[in-house]
């Protein structure tokens, strides 16, 4: 009897899990921005005509990818108390995207809120949420929600594009060596700092700065931020 050629009777290949490996696969080899439908269908063997049973477009097919990476990566055990909320909330996104820096850069447009799957908008309510606890008007926390957002995705591309050009360090060097096309006797403090800057500015700071961000978010808004009892 003939196999159904019908969407029952879709070989295993062109399963969901099938074409997101696949996709992860051209992402990992040659970079996000060559991800396209034509050339996924082409690495699994089909036709693009079959792989749209499975994704509209591009775009659908990264934020499926995204929504599968936020489903694995993203912690659900968040802190009772409002401010410690929104840091450990805004860590665990930042921390997933961090695996996948290619991420933060499809999700830099506005307008990406509604693709997003339950657990990374849980992850947005968490935020907004315990913004709105801590004082906040709606609108306060939305603002809230996007500074936090643009500092965290801000960081990870940098960090990212810094990392991929980051050249062998540790050679000795003069101090203004790292400043050497500008005149350092009108840069007093750069010129102090001199060749250390890029072993300072590679220090990952975002938690602290994120803690104190949070705080003067929460200020500024009228809001008292309260931290849990270490122990």
């Amino acid at each position: 009897m003939p196999r159904s050629h019908g969407r029952t009777g879709r070989p295993p290949l062109t399963s969901r899990a099938e074409i997101l490996d696949a996709a992860r696969k051209i992402i990992d080899r040659d970079g996000w921005q060559r991800l396209t439908v034509r050339r996924l269908a082409a690495e699994l063997g089909i036709g693009p005509t079959t792989l749209y049973h499975h994704v509209r477009d591009r775009e659908d097919l990264l934020i499926q990818l995204l929504n599968e990476h936020a489903q694995q990566t993203l912690r659900r055990d968040l802190p009772s108390n409002p401010r410690d909320r929104i840091v450990a909330s805004a860590i665990a996104i930042h921390d997933s995207l961090a695996a996948w820096p290619w991420a933060a850069e499809v999700l830099t447009a506005d307008g990406f809120l509604r693709r997003l799957g339950q657990p990374a908008l849980e992850m947005v309510e968490a935020i907004v949420g315990a913004a709105a606890e801590a004082g906040c008007t709606s609108e306060q926390a939305v603002h809230l929600f996007r500074g936090i957002w643009y500092y965290t995705v801000g960081e990870i591309l940098v960090r990212a594009h810094s990392d991929s050009r980051r050249t062998g360090d540790g050679q000795d060097a003069p101090d203004d060596a790292f400043f050497d096309r500008a005149d350092v006797s009108r840069l007093p403090h750069l010129a102090r700092i001199g060749n250390r800057w890029p072993a300072l500015a590679a220090q990952d700071t975002y938690v602290a700065a994120l803690g104190a961000f949070v705080d003067g978010l929460l200020a500024h808004a009228g809001a008292v931020p309260r931290t849990e009892p270490r122990v």
